[in-house]
């Protein structure tokens, strides 16, 4: 008797069932089973799930009843962030043109003395020639200008004579320093332009000379 009471049972759910799914089958518009007072309840099983439509395709999907099938709206993508703006660079300062070099005159004088009656030159008479060419590297050289002279003592013409190789013995120094002899002009002027009073020994040791002039340029800034 009781199992036939619970197989009527089991009939009569089913029944239920059935007739609840025809009932409100006609209200189904998204491929799910709606009811309620209003049809727009989905309705579910004991365990939660929403009963679907015979004509139900994962098109009709829905969050409520099948997440897993309903697409997924892609994300925005995220903006890009902006690359850093460089700083500007800075401007350099003018450069000032380097001043041009100026080429000023040189002048230099040196002097030379002779024993009497000689045109060879004495110890000291090298050392004035020595520091005089020593001060022409830093000179465009132009030209040297070698001039003899001696005292009164002999005649005119032995004189001219003689002050003539006193400046030839200057310039073949300078030569043999370095100095091209086409920058060495020389010339004598014998016993006419004196310096000192040719009555005295001292002063006749004076005139017994070679004056030396260097004419040039150097760059100054």
């Amino acid at each position: 008797m009781n199992k036939i009471a619970k197989q009527f049972g089991m009939v009569v759910v089913a029944a239920l069932v059935l007739g609840m799914g025809a009932t409100t089958a006609t209200a189904a518009d998204n491929g799910y089973v709606m009811g309620g007072a209003s049809d727009n309840v989905v309705v579910k099983d004991p365990f939660g799930l929403c009963w679907r439509t015979g004509y139900w395709t994962p098109a009709m999907a829905t969050t409520e009843c099948d997440p897993d099938l309903v697409p997924k709206k892609p994300m925005a993508p995220k903006p890009m962030a902006k690359p850093a703006m460089k700083p500007a660079p800075m401007a350099k300062p003018a450069m000032k043109p380097a001043p041009k070099p100026v080429k000023e005159k040189v002048t230099m004088a040196a002097e030379t003395n002779f024993d009497f009656d000689k045109s060879s030159l004495k110890p000291e008479g090298k050392a004035r020639l020595d520091d005089l060419v020593g001060k022409l590297k830093a000179v465009n050289l132009e030209v040297v200008i070698a001039i003899g002279h001696t005292d009164s003592i002999g005649s005119k013409a032995y004189n001219q004579k003689l002050s003539m190789r006193r400046a030839a013995s200057v310039k073949d120094y300078l030569v043999s320093k370095g100095i091209q002899a086409n920058r060495i002009y020389t010339e004598g002027k014998g016993e006419t332009q004196p310096i000192a009073d040719n009555k005295t020994k001292e002063g006749r040791a004076k005139n017994r000379r070679v004056e030396i002039e260097v004419v040039g340029t150097r760059e100054s800034h």
